[in-house]
């Protein structure tokens, strides 16, 4: 049997601070990965009632099952949320994904866009990447990146590339549950 594989996923600001911590997730081995994911080398993650903590250090538990794509070089990652009227899709603006070990780790550009069920696409937190961009004083490197980030993910969920596949989403989070309960 493949194993799902516990991470912990971190998120930090610009400024090195830690913005948030999800702290038990599921890496869906790579022989289950579709071979479009494959190809693109994702790192695939389930988490369902996990505890996440602040960078405050209040602790709350999600209560939405979420399916997270990590592309490797890219300025986005993708959270896939299985909800009761169908799957949101939460996209942030972020640095590439660095792993060690175990840990995931990304810094949160504030820029986010939102795929609803019915397709239609969303940006938000513009005003929250202004003030940081000036808080934080970003480069004009990392503005480039960012801004490269957001088009790719805009690109790929109006076009509705993957990850923006609600049958994957809905296969992974199925075979994490088969394991869990002891693969019944």
């Amino acid at each position: 049997m493949d194993v799902f594989t516990p991470y912990v996923i971190k998120s930090f600001k610009h400024d090195g601070h830690l913005h948030r911590m999800w702290l038990s997730n599921w890496r869906v081995p790579q022989k289950l990965l579709h071979p479009d994911h494959q190809k693109e080398h994702m790192m695939v993650f389930i988490n369902s009632q996990t505890k996440i903590q602040e960078a405050d250090g209040k602790e709350w538990v999600s209560r939405i099952p979420g399916v997270s794509f990590f592309i490797p070089h890219q300025w986005f990652n993708i959270v896939a949320l299985i909800e009761e009227h169908g799957i949101r899709y939460y996209c942030n603006v972020a640095s590439p994904m660095y792993v060690s070990g175990t840990v995931l780790t990304y810094i949160d550009y504030d820029l986010d866009v939102i795929r609803m069920p019915d397709g239609s696409v969303h940006l938000v937190d513009e005003e929250e990447y202004e003030r940081h961009k000036l808080n934080y004083h970003y480069s004009p490197l990392v503005e480039e990146k960012v801004q490269e980030g957001l088009a790719a993910v805009l690109e790929l969920a109006n076009e509705s590339r993957p990850p923006f596949h609600d049958a994957h989403v809905l296969y992974y989070y199925e075979q994490w549950e088969k394991q869990k309960s002891g693969g019944a």
